[in-house]
């Protein structure tokens, strides 16, 4: 049997940074990293943008409002300390007509209260930033927004756990627990304490615990186009104004970290956790549990979802995703695209009863488990303050455990 003071589910961001605190308060203490995939970062970790956002989105009582800021400058550093790359390229919101100019003011005034620079520009300083930038009077631009190659830190930090002790077990899937052992597919597991950072599987594992009951997992598909033609059509990530009333910001144009430009991400309704292209990693019981969800939202039209769904799908007609990418800058060349890049699938977590997307982080635990039950974008500019706060929580559930 595989003993251990902590035991972790899930070797994606959320995953590694926890690990990392752990040993950091507790290097004595023993930890693994459980993950059913053949390395870290398989999943949403190592399919995002790998945009390190700054932290002007989010209304100022929410937990993305309080470690964006924060976590923009810890992985900024991480990656210089540990020579990853990084490319502090920026970002334009740009408007499209009058009635978007308030939400560049709803932006300017969050990103006031949460105390991240943002700033106005006319359309001649637009030019000097991106001369081929497209907007309505003005634009608001973010100088410490930056890209990272997702896979490259997630990468270094297995690395660097390793090298303070922590264990990783591969090809290892959950499958249910008793007490305090965690039953999987490749061996039993005994822990003093598990976390659950599981990503798309979060809400299951958090059920079998007894938490979460509230909540379910409704997957979207994200997919970007990759602008093949040159790296120079587009210098800075250009983003439109966003609907604040859901969790996704819309179509944009992504600087990557070697400088390419892709377009993107569709929020697509998927209709079972891993359905990344074709019949991949199909399940039956997910299709039915998932799809019965989506039709209840598609009938209750819940947060305009019905609205949501028909605009999404209409994004896999590449005509039509290049038509909204067209807008937001002067000249781009429609033949310029290619191919659709490695597709990823967003772990958005529904409160049940209300049938709303939950917006902000959301944890539940007691002395024995702690659970990551929302950890959607941008949880992974977030992870390092995220992972103090949950193992702040951990401490505080085992400390009043044991008082």
């Amino acid at each position: 049997m595989n003993v251990y003071d902590y035991v972790i589910i899930g070797a994606g961001i959320i995953g590694l940074t926890i690990a990392l605190e752990l040993k950091k308060r507790e290097p004595g203490s023993s930890v693994c990293v459980l993950e059913k995939e053949a390395d870290v970062a398989a999943h949403a970790s190592g399919r995002n943008s790998g945009v390190l956002h700054a932290g002007f989105y989010y209304s100022a009582n929410s937990l993305k409002a309080r470690f964006t800021k924060e976590g923009n400058q810890a992985m900024r550093a991480y990656c210089l300390k540990h020579g990853l790359r990084l490319n502090e390229c920026g970002k334009l919101v740009v408007a499209k007509d009058l009635t978007e100019l308030a939400g560049l003011e709803e932006l300017k005034r969050r990103a006031e209260i949460n105390g991240v620079e943002l700033v106005w520009m006319d359309e001649d300083e637009i030019a000097a930033i991106d001369p081929n930038a497209r907007t309505f009077r003005k634009a608001l631009y973010s100088p410490t927004t930056a890209s990272v190659d997702p896979v490259e830190v997630c990468q270094m930090l297995k690395h660097d756990n390793m090298a303070k002790g922590v264990a990783f077990h591969f090809y290892t899937q959950y499958r249910k627990h008793r007490g305090d052992l965690v039953f999987t597919n490749n061996g039993t597991y005994k822990c003093k304490y598990l976390i659950n950072a599981a990503g798309l599987y979060a809400d299951r594992i958090a059920h079998d615990y007894g938490f979460g009951r509230e909540y379910t997992i409704i997957p979207f598909k994200g997919m970007y186009l990759k602008y093949t033609k040159n790296k120079t059509d587009v210098r800075t990530n250009i983003y439109p104004v966003p609907n604040l009333g859901n969790p996704f910001l819309g179509v944009h144009y992504t600087k990557t970290v070697d400088g390419s430009i892709k377009l993107g991400p569709t929020a697509i309704p998927a209709f079972w956790r891993e359905n990344y292209s074709g019949f991949h990693g199909f399940s039956l019981k997910e299709f039915i549990q998932i799809a019965g969800y989506e039709a209840k939202l598609f009938i209750t039209n819940s947060f305009h979802f019905r609205r949501l769904a028909l605009e999404e799908m209409r994004k896999y007609i590449k005509t039509y995703f290049i038509r909204l990418g067209r807008s937001m800058v002067h000249r781009i060349d429609p033949q310029g695209f290619g191919h659709y890049l490695r597709p990823g699938i967003r772990a958005q977590l529904l409160h049940k009863a209300s049938m709303e997307l939950v917006q902000d982080f959301v944890i539940e635990g007691d002395h024995r488990s702690m659970h990551v039950l929302n950890a959607v974008s941008p949880a992974f500019t977030c992870s390092m303050p995220f992972a103090v706060y949950v193992v702040d929580h951990i401490m505080e559930q085992r400390g009043g455990a044991l008082s």
